[in-house]
């Protein structure tokens, strides 16, 4: 990687750079798929209330201009983290900046774990689009790079759960999508029992607790993917 990137966070006391980082995000996602802004906003005010969960909104800066983001919860609980969104200008692809991005996360989350008391970090997981889902063959690609960036990545999906992401929109129904899993334990797999509760975790802390989405809502997708409910 060549390209000299500094990296901060944004926090509830430090909103330097966020409208240039929601720039980047309302162009590297179509409108259907995008959270509304005050999401980011709620996700800043549930960190300072959190602990030992926390939210994180890293930011990779190439002098005064945003390169990459990613935002992700850590899920004290289950000693795992989330990523919720990776994003990487499109000026300056394909020279590592992705993985650098990720790496960066990851680390930020091991530093929770160790503040939550846990040794180390667990898993991290995270969310992506389902090639059966796109509609142009300009999606499918672009699944097929994301797929081919977290298998680099060392990152796997899990095939026992038809996952579904809660509706962001108001609708009801769960949308289909890849869950992948990256372990940091000695075994690199992960089973149903250690998997379930991180969903419920997912859904209470992101889904609930930051986008207010409805327990109703919520438990119904649980019950669709065979998982219990947790208590919101």
């Amino acid at each position: 990687m060549t390209t000299e990137v500094n990296w901060t966070e944004i926090t509830s006391d430090n909103l330097k750079n966020l409208e240039s980082v929601l720039k980047l995000y309302d162009q590297a996602f179509p409108i259907d798929v995008r959270e509304p802004h005050d999401i980011f906003q709620k996700g800043l005010k549930y960190a300072d209330s959190s602990f030992p969960n926390h939210f994180r909104f890293l930011v990779g800066m190439e002098g005064d201009t945003v390169v990459s983001f990613a935002i992700g919860h850590y899920l004290a609980d289950v000693n795992a983290g989330f990523i919720v969104y990776i994003v990487t200008s499109p000026l300056i692809r394909g020279n590592g900046l992705g993985s650098t991005t990720l790496l960066k996360m990851e680390e930020l989350f091991k530093k929770d774990a160790e503040s939550a008391g846990h040794s180390s970090l667990r898993f991290s997981i995270l969310e992506t689009e389902m090639e059966e889902q796109v509609h142009t063959e300009a999606e499918k690609e672009d699944c097929i790079k994301r797929e081919r960036f977290y298998d680099k990545n060392n990152y796997k999906r899990y095939e026992e759960i038809n996952y579904l992401q809660p509706p962001l929109h108001g609708d009801k129904s769960g949308i289909p999508l890849n869950l992948l899993f990256k372990s940091f334990q000695e075994s690199q797999t992960i089973t149903r029992a250690e998997i379930s509760p991180i969903v419920q975790a997912m859904y209470r802390e992101k889904y609930y607790k930051v986008n207010g989405i409805d327990k109703a809502v919520l438990s119904n997708c649980l019950k669709k993917m065979g998982i219990d409910n947790p208590s919101f």
